[in-house]
C-alpha cells in the first residue's frame, strides 16, 4: 500500500510539473529596437549644455537622428553617450563608449532581441548659436521629399536649431495612405505657386477608412515650428503634435502672405455635416517657457498649445476670410507675463508659428478640400 501511494505520489508530481511547464512558457523575444532616451553624463554641463536638462533627450520612436545641442566651441572629441534601449536589443558601439565626435556624426546599430530587426542611428553634437537676426525671414524656398514620400522644409538659418525645425503631420497621413503621391499629402511645396518662387500649400484631406475607423476622418495641412511624433498618432493625434523651438529672442510682431479657400461641406469627426458651419484657417504663434518650477522640460503639445500656464506671449490672426489672390498679414504679439532676461539669455523659451487649413483640424473637424497658402513669413523680434 506504502509502495502504491509513493508511485502515486510521483505521477502526481510529474503532472504537476508538466502542468506548470505548460503554463509558464517562455515569452516570445522582443522584435523592437528603438532607442528611447539618450543622455551625456557630465560633471560640468554648463561647459556642453546652455541647460543642464538638455544632457538627456527623449527620442520619438520615428527618429534616427539623435542631435545634441551644445554651447559653439564645446569640446565633443570624447563624449560617452549612455542610451535607454528597448529590452532584449544589442548596441554596437557598446552603450556608453567613448567616441569623437568632432568629425560629424557617430552611427548606431541596434538589433532586436529576435535577432530579426535592425536599425540604425545617427547620433551628433550640433553647435546652437545666438540667433544674430533681429527679424526671421522664412521664404520657403528649400525643402526635400523625405524618403520619397513627403515634403520637408530647411531653414537656412545661423541658428542650426532652425535648419529642419518645420514640421507637418504628412508622417501621420502616410499611416493611412502609404502609396499616396507627395502632391497627394496635405503638406505640399508649390515650385512657382509664390510671389516670387515657392511656397506653402496646406490642404485638408480625407484619411480614407483607416482614419475613420480611428476617429480621425481627416488631415488638415499643417506646418509649425516643432516636431511631429509619428509614434502616438493613431491613439492620440494631438500628443503627436509637440511645438516650439529654443528661441532667445523677444518677438514683436509676425508677417507675412497667404490665400485661402475653405471647403464647401464642413464635418465633424464623426462625419456628421454641420450644414451653418464654415471652416477657416489656423495662422498664430505662441511663445513659452520650456521649464517647469522644478526645471524639468515643457514641451507643448496638440492639447496645451493654447491655455497652458506656461504660455508668455500669444499672436493670433482670428480673421481668416476667402481669397484668391495673396494678401498680407500682420499679427502683434500678446504678453501675459514679463520677459526673464536671463532666462530668454539662456533659451529657457520656446517658440512656434503655426499654420493650418482648418482651425480645428487637430479635433479632425473642418472640410475637405479646404486649402491655405502660405509666403514670405517674417517674426519681428526686439532689437
Amino acid at each position: 500500500m506504502r509502495i502504491f501511494n509513493a508511485i502515486k505520489f510521483i505521477m502526481l508530481c510529474f503532472s504537476f510539473t508538466a502542468l506548470l511547464s505548460s503554463c509558464f512558457k517562455e515569452e516570445p523575444l522582443n522584435q523592437e529596437c528603438d532607442i528611447e532616451t539618450a543622455r551625456i553624463h557630465t560633471d560640468n554641463p554648463q561647459s556642453l549644455f546652455y541647460d543642464a536638462n538638455d544632457t538627456l533627450l527623449v527620442i520619438p520612436s520615428d527618429v534616427n537622428e539623435i542631435k545634441f545641442w551644445i554651447r559653439p566651441g564645446a569640446d565633443v572629441t570624447a563624449m560617452a553617450p549612455i542610451f535607454t534601449i528597448t529590452p532584449g536589443a544589442k548596441i554596437t558601439p557598446e552603450n556608453g563608449s567613448v567616441h569623437d565626435f568632432s568629425n560629424g556624426p557617430v552611427k548606431y546599430n541596434l538589433v532586436s532581441e529576435d535577432g530579426n530587426y535592425h536599425r540604425t542611428y545617427m547620433v551628433s553634437f550640433n553647435t546652437t548659436s545666438k540667433t544674430s537676426k533681429d527679424t526671421l525671414c522664412f521664404d520657403f524656398e528649400d525643402y526635400e521629399i523625405k524618403n520619397n514620400s513627403y515634403y520637408i522644409w530647411i531653414n537656412k538659418y545661423d541658428t542650426d536649431e532652425l535648419k529642419y525645425a518645420w514640421s507637418s503631420g504628412n508622417a501621420g497621413f502616410k499611416l493611412s495612405h502609404s502609396n499616396a503621391k507627395p502632391e497627394e499629402y496635405p503638406s505640399v511645396a508649390i515650385s512657382d505657386g509664390g510671389l516670387d518662387g515657392a511656397c506653402v500649400k496646406l490642404e485638408t484631406r480625407s484619411t480614407g477608412k483607416l482614419g475613420e475607423s480611428v476617429g480621425m476622418p481627416i488631415a488638415a495641412g499643417n506646418l509649425f515650428l516643432g516636431k511631429f511624433d509619428v509614434g502616438p498618432a493613431l491613439s492620440d493625434g494631438r500628443k503627436a503634435t509637440t511645438f516650439g523651438v529654443k528661441f532667445d529672442k523677444k518677438p514683436i510682431k509676425f508677417t507675412g502672405y497667404y490665400k485661402y479657400r475653405p471647403g464647401d461641406v464642413y464635418k465633424d469627426k464623426h462625419l456628421n455635416v454641420i450644414s451653418d458651419k464654415k471652416d477657416h484657417a489656423a495662422i498664430y504663434s505662441v511663445m513659452y517657457r520650456n521649464k517647469d518650477e522644478n526645471g524639468n522640460d515643457v514641451v507643448l503639445n496638440g492639447h496645451d498649445i493654447k491655455d497652458s500656464k506656461y504660455i508668455v506671449a500669444y499672436a493670433d490672426m482670428r480673421d481668416i476670410n476667402l481669397t484668391e489672390e495673396w494678401t498680407p498679414f500682420e499679427i502683434t504679439y500678446d504678453y501675459y507675463k514679463e520677459i526673464d532676461e536671463e532666462i530668454l539669455l539662456n533659451k529657457g523659451y520656446s517658440f512656434t508659428l503655426v499654420f493650418s487649413s482648418s482651425y480645428m483640424g487637430d479635433l479632425f473637424e473642418g472640410a475637405i478640400g479646404s486649402t491655405l497658402m502660405v509666403d514670405k513669413v517674417k517674426v519681428i523680434c526686439a532689437q
